[in-house]
């Protein structure tokens, strides 16, 4: 019998989680997702000492007051993160708009199409490229332009149906629904231990499946966001699952029969459609104190871990 990991390979696409070149090219996923967490955690690789040696040369070149200097520095290197990746995997690649637009519709559409023009730029094209966003209300009313010109959208940062509904209605070509983190807040607030079966999480992206494949919805699913591979098997057959190393490296020493969890073909009863204005949606959210202080959190997070990137490209400027 085959690992876990190549069973897994044969219901659902598996992508990995990281920036490191070396573990993809290990592990080989079809596609790769980034973040600003993840893009900070790769620069501190050795094999990206030259980009960033390129990338801040690059910017001491521009003709830009500091701190859009340290910005354009900080987007170089990401792009330089993806691009490597992208000579990895046959699929597609998703970089993140900044944490610190996820309230701006305006500046999230821009940010998507400079990032979509840096990769064209370095021979990437468009298609295998995902922008990732946040799934608040502004986000994804940026995806939904970015849609409409041909750039496809990662929705991220998702916790509840609400969010998967508004985004799969703005046509968004994937949705990242976490999971380990809706475990995490579940824990902290019950204080219970829950199984992969009981994980509020996994039950989350089930629904959300389910109910996409009963409706209809194109929207790609992609499970994430995991803290344990017994999480990662409860949602076996998912559309993608973008999953760390460290799990990937777990499923592939189990020799263990993994079952298939989830398939289109039998979703089950599912709740009927439903369909957010702005209001409803923001009401949604607030009567779902989880996703609110998840989603928050999320933003903050990566907001944090950019500042932290712009430090150190900063320091190196100097």
């Amino acid at each position: 019998m085959t690992n876990k990991l190549e069973q897994l390979r044969a219901m659902t696409t598996v992508v990995a989680d990281t920036g490191d070149i070396e573990a993809v090219r290990r592990l080989q996923p079809v596609d790769c997702t980034t973040n600003p967490t993840l893009v900070l955690k790769a620069v501190a690789l050795p094999q990206f000492a030259d980009a960033l040696d390129e990338a801040v040369q690059w910017g001491k070149a521009q003709s830009l007051k500091e701190d859009a200097r340290v910005a354009a520095v900080a987007d170089r290197l990401a792009i330089s993160v993806g691009v490597a990746l992208s000579q990895i995997v046959p699929g597609r690649v998703s970089t993140e708009v900044d944490a610190d637009l996820s309230f701006d519709t305006q500046a999230s559409i821009a940010k998507g199409r400079e990032i979509i023009a840096a990769y064209e730029a370095r021979g990437v094209s468009r298609d295998r490229i995902l922008i990732k966003l946040a799934s608040t209300w502004e986000g994804i009313r940026a995806a939904e332009v970015l849609q409409g010109e041909g750039i496809d959208c990662n929705m991220t940062l998702i916790f509840n149906a609400p969010q998967a509904i508004a985004c799969a209605d703005a046509g968004a070509f994937l949705i990242s629904p976490f999971v380990g983190r809706i475990l995490d807040w579940h824990v902290k607030h019950t204080g219970k231990t829950f199984t992969p079966e009981e994980d509020p999480g996994v039950i989350s992206v089930r629904n959300i499946y389910n109910s996409f494949k009963a409706h209809g919805i194109k929207t790609v699913v992609m499970g994430a966001s995991f803290r344990s591979a017994g999480e990662v098997e409860a949602l076996a057959g998912c559309d993608r699952l973008t999953i760390s190393p460290a799990l990937l490296d777990e499923l592939a020493k189990d020799e263990g029969k993994l079952e298939r969890r989830l398939s289109p073909d039998t979703s089950g009863d599912v709740p009927a459609r439903k369909s957010y204005d702005e209001a409803a949606f923001r009401w949604a959210m607030n009567e779902d104190a989880m996703a609110t202080e998840k989603l928050s959190e999320g933003i903050r997070s990566f907001a944090a871990d950019l500042a932290k990137l712009r430090s150190l490209v900063a320091e190196r400027l100097a």
